[in-house]
């Protein structure tokens, strides 16, 4: 488990006042960061994203991969992390194919922490198609709900702030694997893939979970790295369920209170 509570910079105190019971009294109250993540690759800016500053490493890979930046884990051949006074800057080494093709099309402008396509200068950036998902994975339906009820378990800084939000990576028996967190939903599912690769786990042998809903970019990312099943704990979009049947991706949502809703290629779900 990352005890991501335990890791500094990751929340600050703050007083507010607080009214309840019809009373008013001073509160200390933890609230989650929030700082501007530049990422460069092999000396060209491409992206300032506003993101919770941990777990840094994680989002490097997963955001390169997501963003189909370079074509698998080893494309990623560095990744500095350098700590500024206004915010922090991942300087990233990639093989220099990938980065003369980044030249071209890249994107630098700012990326707000609800959003996961700021700064897209093209309707085609935004719509890419990626490739067919390809996975034998079957899992139980209830080993959603089983996984869900750890996830809530460990999503210790939103637990301690309220603002952060959290993906989770479940095996096939239903075995909540790792937890990464983030004020931002797209973040959080980017520092997942990053994880999860970093552990020297396969993409295409688990579920992505997601506290959030399942909006279009949310299924690019994870069809993108070959993710089979993306859960989500709130609603899809049009948009994601047509790119979820697209690319073969399961797409579930609404998966709360022993339910949910299967959206896009439900023959990975059994029982």
């Amino acid at each position: 488990m990352n005890d991501i509570v335990n890791c500094p910079g990751l929340f600050s105190e703050f007083e507010a006042l607080r009214w309840e019971a019809g009373g008013t009294r001073l509160a200390l109250e933890p609230v989650v960061e929030e700082a501007p993540i530049a990422l460069v690759y092999n000396g060209l800016a491409y992206a300032v994203m506003m993101a919770t500053p941990g777990d840094l490493e994680d989002f490097a890979l997963g955001f390169s991969l997501s963003e189909g930046i370079v074509g698998n884990a080893d494309e990623l051949h560095r990744t500095d992390v350098v700590t500024l006074d206004e915010g922090i800057l991942l300087r990233l080494e990639i093989e220099p194919a990938r980065a003369r093709t980044l030249e071209s099309q890249r994107r630098n402008l700012a990326g707000r922490s609800s959003c996961g396509l700021c700064g897209a200068e093209s309707i085609e950036q935004v719509l890419r198609h990626p490739p067919a998902v390809v996975s034998p994975l079957r899992i139980a339906h209830a080993c959603l709900h089983a996984a869900f009820g750890a996830l809530a378990q460990r999503q210790v800084l939103n637990a301690r702030t309220g603002g952060a939000h959290a993906a989770g990576w479940m095996a096939a028996d239903g075995t909540l694997l790792m937890v990464r967190e983030d004020v931002g939903r797209h973040n959080a599912l980017d520092k997942l893939i990053g994880a999860v690769l970093r552990a020297g786990m396969r993409l295409d042998t688990g579920v992505a979970l997601i506290t959030s809903r399942a909006s279009f970019e949310m299924v690019q990312k994870a069809a993108t790295v070959g993710v089979p099943i993306l859960a989500a704990i709130s609603a899809p979009t049009a948009l994601a369920i047509r790119v979820a049947h697209e690319t073969g991706l399961t797409l579930v949502g609404f998966t709360r209170a022993g339910t949910h809703n299967v959206y896009a290629n439900g023959e990975r779900l059994t029982g």
